[in-house]
């Protein structure tokens, strides 16, 4: 991928700029708590492929005193041991509605995130999942690239 920006969204489109960013600041202050929205993003960027997010999500986790083997472990999640059963759950949603129309949110996942999460929580979780999708598209289709020095609040 090319390490140049196709338009740099920052000067473009400011409106709509100023509400992904709103979404973006309520997800992270919802009732599911930072580290567990952070875990999602963090998940869903690494499958979407979002190298400007990846980096960014690591960072504000490292910040958050993550221990540096958890936060490797993101990716493989299923297999490490250092995720509550809650957590697991979120990020098995996040990665099935992440997913869609190419999974299936089951009666049967849906049962199981609602073992862990209110009504409201599940809601906040998907707006989770929109906000991190958007970004992600967005940084790929405009070649956003990571940058060498971190944007300032990122």
């Amino acid at each position: 991928m090319s390490k140049t920006a196709r338009i740099n969204i920052l000067n473009h489109a400011p409106a709509n700029l100023q509400a992904m960013l709103n979404l973006s600041h309520s997800v992270r202050n919802s009732s599911l708590g930072e580290r567990l929205v952070e875990l999602v993003l963090l998940r869903l960027s690494q499958i979407n492929g979002c190298g400007m997010c990846v980096d960014m999500h690591w960072r504000h986790l490292m910040g958050m005193d993550m221990d540096p083997r958890h936060l490797n472990a993101v990716a493989v999640w299923r297999e490490a041991p250092f995720f509550t059963d809650r957590e697991r759950a979120a990020l098995r949603w996040a990665e099935i509605v992440n997913g869609q129309p190419h999974t299936d949110a089951t009666d049967e996942e849906f049962a199981l995130v609602r073992e862990h999460f209110s009504e409201t929580e599940v809601v906040e979780l998907g707006y989770a999942v929109a906000v991190i999708k958007g970004w992600n598209m967005f940084n790929l289709s405009l070649r956003n690239p990571i940058p060498v020095v971190p944007l300032p609040g990122m």
